[in-house]
């Protein structure tokens, strides 16, 4: 095997190399907008989204050279981490010229751009060529494997202090009171157990971005993800745990009335108030501006009120929820979006022998092969009533409008989410592969067995950087709706490579549901659907660049 302490490329040239290959990549991605900018071409859907993963490709290119500039200037860039960085740019530039798959049978090619030559000029640039050749991933997968085993970890994030000490917290969390349980929770379709959530509370797992005048931690978007990914590498159900409470959060918090904000803020950011998030209807799927369902107002003796009337379905964590985000059509006469209104709705808590004890709502709960702990459920609403005074800022008709605000939260977390579920398959995957003895050496040793390592360790570390470089927008307060899709996107992909792949390792027992893999398997598949499947996040994408 290949000896990984010797020194790959050096830190100034790497990063030198790296920024002018990123040069070469954006001028390869201008060709490639100009071959989807055309919305009459022949496959014009199939060119735009695969403009935006390109896109999304040379995003992270340049999160990873900014990555290794940083850790350079601290003097944290290893021999672990130039690897990583030098592996992962040559495989993300040779895809970028041949062609990346945007899904197991759908491979977009520069020639569907109309950018054969520009890509063939890209590949033959003196510094990608260079790149491509020395340091590819199959030159270099024993050397990062060799250096998993002696004791470098996974990698360096790149997290500050603050960060570290958070990912060091939750990680321990995570492997003590998670992952010993998950399997017998999937198993039995079990919730996740109430003294978890009250651990996580303490632990201001759903206060993280509330300010601190309202009962949460003040901390921002990158901390969530910190958070979210150690919590999901144990179990992507408790990861997820957080999400809903995350988007009610920054509903009130935005939008919100000081009533609304005092009633709720401190009481979901403790944990004593678990909401639910109630949008998706069995129709519209991803076009929430179609929703149907109808929210009526009623005058009684206490004045004015709403009846809720109509179906909801994928309602996550739905009966031991305590507040329902409830999106509905309260101005019917309003097109589409503009007549969607969004509801702060109280219910009780159900049990298992009455999910929904309360006059006007039912439902059942939906089977599903992972994403367990807090159960899916179809919802029906029939006369189910609500004061006034539920309207979020107290305004009807801003209900879409209001949630649109949410989805890059929503998105960059569901990104942090993938990356737990990808480096728990890593973890399974690296761990089986040193154990197993085959042919009379570990399974590690074999060539397509590290490489099956050695990619996910580098493209986890890449999008990592994708996702927290999102994050940072979001935190700075700016737009990043795109940068949100390109997390989610690669993100999403890389849970279920990276699943698939430690699935592969363990063989046929891989598919034997006593290992944990076949689990985590499940789980990732859903993370590809979910918050925007990968074809609304391509469409997002190549809207915002084409229309900047």
């Amino acid at each position: 095997m290949i000896d990984g302490s010797a020194d790959p490329i050096d830190a100034a040239t790497l990063i030198e190399q790296g920024g002018a290959a990123l040069d070469a990549a954006h001028r390869l991605l201008a060709a490639f907008r100009r071959g989807a900018a055309d919305p009459d071409a022949p496959a014009a859907q199939f060119r735009e989204h695969g403009f935006a993963w390109a896109a999304a490709y040379v995003a992270t290119l340049e999160v990873t050279v900014d990555w290794a500039r940083r850790l350079n200037e601290e003097g944290r860039l290893g021999v672990l981490e130039r690897r990583i960085a030098s592996a992962g740019l040559a495989e993300y530039l040779a895809q970028l010229g041949h062609g990346i798959a945007m899904s197991q049978d759908e491979i977009v090619r520069p020639a569907h751009l109309e950018a054969d030559a520009d890509a063939r000029a890209f590949l033959e640039t003196p510094p990608v060529a260079t790149l491509v050749r020395e340091a590819s991933l199959r030159a270099q997968m024993h050397a990062i494997v060799a250096l998993l085993g002696g004791g470098s970890g996974f990698g360096d994030a790149g997290y500050d202090e603050t960060h570290a000490e958070i990912a060091q917290q939750f990680r321990r969390f995570a492997d003590e009171q998670i992952a010993p349980f998950a399997d017998q929770w999937h198993g039995a379709n079990q919730l996740i157990p109430d003294d978890v959530v009250a651990q996580m509370a303490g632990l201001g797992v759903f206060g993280l971005t509330v300010p601190e005048d309202d009962g949460g931690s003040g901390l921002g978007k990158v901390a969530m993800c910190v958070v979210t990914e150690e919590l999901s590498r144990g179990y992507l159900g408790v990861g997820s745990l957080g999400t809903r409470s995350e988007i009610a959060c920054e509903l009130i918090l935005h939008n919100g009335t000081d009533a609304q904000r005092a009633r709720w803020l401190r009481a979901i950011a403790t944990g004593e108030v678990l909401p639910t998030a109630v949008f998706t209807e069995p129709g519209s799927g991803s076009d929430l501006a179609s929703l149907k369902t109808r929210a009526t107002r009623r005058d009684g003796p206490g004045g004015q009120s709403f009846e809720i009337h109509g179906a909801k379905t994928w309602i996550t964590h739905a009966s031991r929820s305590d507040l329902m985000t409830l999106l509905a059509r309260s101005l019917p006469d309003a097109p589409r979006h503009q007549g969607l209104t969004m509801f702060l709705v109280p219910k009780p808590r159900g049990t298992a022998d009455e999910p929904f004890p309360v006059k006007g709502l039912s439902g059942s709960e939906i089977d599903v092969l992972g994403y367990r702990g807090m159960k899916e459920y179809e919802l029906a609403f029939d006369g189910f009533a609500l004061d006034a005074d539920a309207v979020l800022g107290g305004v009807e008709g801003q209900g879409f409008r209001q949630l649109m605000k949410t989805f890059e939260s929503a998105r960059i977390q569901t990104a942090a989410r993938a990356l737990g579920v990808a480096q728990n398959a890593l973890e399974l995957g690296y761990r089986y592969a040193c154990e197993r003895q085959q042919f009379g050496r570990p399974l590690i040793g074999f060539d397509r067995i590290a490489g099956k390592v050695a990619q996910a360790v580098v493209e986890i570390m890449m999008i990592r950087q994708l996702v927290l470089a999102a994050a940072r927008r979001k935190d700075e307060g700016r737009r990043c709706d795109v940068e949100a899709g390109m997390a989610k996107l690669l993100g999403a992909r890389l849970a279920w490579s990276a699943a698939d792949n430690a699935l592969q390792i363990h063989g046929g027992n891989g598919y034997a549901l006593e290992y944990p893999i076949s689990r985590v398997l499940c789980d990732a598949r859903i993370l590809n659907i979910f918050e925007g499947a990968a074809e609304i996040q391509a469409g997002i994408i190549a809207r915002g660049l084409l229309a900047g």
